[in-house]
């Protein structure tokens, strides 16, 4: 009798817009290469743990549904912020995941997320060749906040870099219209909490017909309150509206967070993360105190990852194409690795998959390159501008049903 072959997918973190096209990637690629059986973790290992799972045969049944899931937000089998122990403080955990693993017969286990994700990878292919299991453990990018290491960009960024532009440059035509004999001051505030890249990414609203925000302030460098004012100050002088953009992790010289300024918070994740927000909402404040004129603060918040309608095609594209590779590798015995996008061209834009050492990735940060900021830290150079373009480009629109987007949901 033919031994069943069947693979694992789990989803984790925070999601993106395009995080379940990496997942129909793993699909259809497992499909194609005889594997029996492709089973989705509900709510990633966590719910692993508790043997939640589910056979996607059950709920993928035609190309269209496919095609639909490439193109539905948020993580279609449930995400979670689950950070696994260390192999020797807590070896029964490993011991009940491996139990399951070969309950359900699974020769492949590809985990789609971020840093913490690759941090699961690690982990778990550590502990299979320490303990002398055959299962192969493969991850795959996914994060809007582009910070993973040896991988020249993660898919979810460039939609949510796409969304971010595109919305800044309604929010400038929106202030401009209100700033009749009087001034008016907007700061936005995007998310990052250590890598500005999607903070950076408002510079992209910069066209023929629009001048982009006029400051840009990056985690990657201390935030200099006083200098930050005399800027603006100055600013004023020369026009009645101001856009500003904050990455919501900007810090003082001495380390606090600018949000914190305000009372902040004191939730903390599973991974130690602060949750971050009110960084626009008090420079507002701080602005109206000191200069007296109109202010106000906007969060995109989490429409920045799940703005499915402003999906760019070759972000779509390059996510499928990592779930795919995921599964080419862990079924031609590689393990302990993430795929990574290689830039093969920037004119045309070509991008290509392979694949690094998991362990070189989980927990390093990649940050935008002081290069790219200019001497004042307060705006972004040519150089991110070139880097970021390509990857916006393209457009995928969702399936739309009495004018709304319809999504594939989990039955």
């Amino acid at each position: 009798m033919t031994k069943k072959r069947n693979i694992i997918v789990g989803q984790s973190g925070g999601p993106t817009s395009v995080i379940n096209s990496s997942l129909a990637g793993v699909y259809k690629t497992a499909k194609e290469r005889g594997f029996d059986k492709v089973y989705g973790m509900l709510h990633g290992i966590q719910g692993l743990l508790d043997e939640q799972y589910v056979d996607l045969s059950s709920q993928i049944h035609t190309d269209m549904e496919l095609e639909l899931l490439m193109r539905t937000p948020s993580a279609f089998l449930g995400s979670c912020r689950y950070k696994l122990p260390e192999i020797h403080d807590n070896p029964a955990v490993y011991e009940k995941i491996f139990m399951i693993l070969d309950k359900l017969g699974i020769e492949a286990f590809i985990y789609i997320g971020g840093n913490d994700s690759m941090d699961t990878i690690k982990k778990l292919s550590d502990y299979a060749i320490i303990k002398g299991h055959n299962q192969k453990f493969l991850g795959v990018p996914k994060t809007i906040d582009n910070d993973l290491a040896q991988t020249d960009h993660t898919p979810g960024f460039g939609s949510a870099a796409k969304y971010i532009a595109a919305s800044t440059k309604e929010v400038i035509r929106d202030a401009l219209c209100l700033t009749y004999n009087k001034e008016m001051i907007t700061i936005i505030e995007i998310m990052g909490r250590n890598a500005g890249w999607l903070t950076g990414a408002t510079a992209l609203s910069r066209t023929e017909e629009c001048d982009g925000p006029d400051l840009i302030y990056l985690p990657e460098l201390p935030f200099d309150i006083d200098k930050f004012l005399n800027n603006v100050k100055e600013l004023l002088k020369k026009k009645h509206s101001i856009v500003i953009a904050v990455s919501e992790g900007i810090k003082l010289m001495d380390g606090r967070y600018v949000c914190e300024l305000s009372g902040g918070t004191n939730y903390v994740d599973a991974f130690g993360h602060k949750q971050l927000q009110g960084t626009a909402a008090y420079l507002a404040s701080f602005l109206s105190a000191e200069i007296g004129c109109k202010t106000r603060s906007i969060e995109f918040s989490t429409l920045q990852r799940c703005a499915s309608h402003m999906a760019s095609r070759v972000d779509i594209n390059e996510a499928f194409m990592v779930g795919g590779a995921a599964v080419k590798a862990a079924d031609e015995g590689d393990t302990g690795k993430m795929v990574v996008i290689d830039r093969v061209s920037d004119d045309p834009y070509m991008s290509a998959a392979s694949t690094y050492d998991v362990h070189l990735i989980a927990n390093n940060e990649k940050l935008v390159p002081r290069n790219w900021v200019n001497q004042e830290g307060n705006y972004i150079t040519d150089d991110f501008i070139n880097y970021i373009e390509p990857l916006i480009q393209g457009d995928c629109q969702p399936f739309m049903v009495n004018g709304l987007p319809q999504h594939l949901v989990l039955k």
